[in-house]
């Protein structure tokens, strides 16, 4: 008789046994682990190759100021800063625009958060407490109150 198996957000199945047999370790192995970080790693490079990434000499000629102060802003949780293989960071774009700029330091606080992969994490992660929308939408919409709430609620 086979076991039966769930598959988990990872898609590596994992066996449920009976109560007569012994339980499977509920570690990864060694090889799925690899390979969950390799796909990680790749979604990460994919995401810093679109369009809407930019360097930090790019972000502080687009805003007046210096790459030593985008820097010090990325340290603080003032902006997002996506760390990539290489030295330096990749900005979101989308960050400057003033409906999200003028929330994101107490967004990032709220929850707690300035590392810059967990902040676009929750800011392009669609939420339920917002029917679906992305924070990023939600602010858009002009929901800043309703994102505070949810980030608040994460952050707890």
């Amino acid at each position: 008789m086979k076991p039966h198996t769930t598959e988990t957000p990872t898609s590596f199945a994992i066996p449920r046994r009976s109560a007569r047999t012994a339980q499977p370790s509920p570690y990864l192995s060694a090889a799925e682990t690899s390979a969950l970080l390799h796909a990680s790693l790749d979604s990460r490079l994919r995401r810093l190759d679109q369009a809407d990434m930019m360097t930090t000499d790019e972000a502080a000629a687009l805003l007046g100021t210096s790459r030593v102060t985008v820097n010090a802003w990325i340290n603080k949780g003032r902006c997002i800063g996506l760390t990539q293989t290489k030295r330096g960071f990749k900005v979101p774009r989308w960050q400057f625009e003033p409906v999200i700029w003028d929330h994101l330091p107490g967004i990032g606080q709220a929850l707690g958060l300035h590392e810059g992969w967990a902040l676009l994490n929750f800011f392009e992660t669609p939420h339920g407490g917002l029917e679906g929308l992305t924070p990023r939408q939600a602010l858009e919409q002009g929901q800043a109150e309703r994102v505070l709430a949810v980030a608040q609620a994460e952050g707890a």
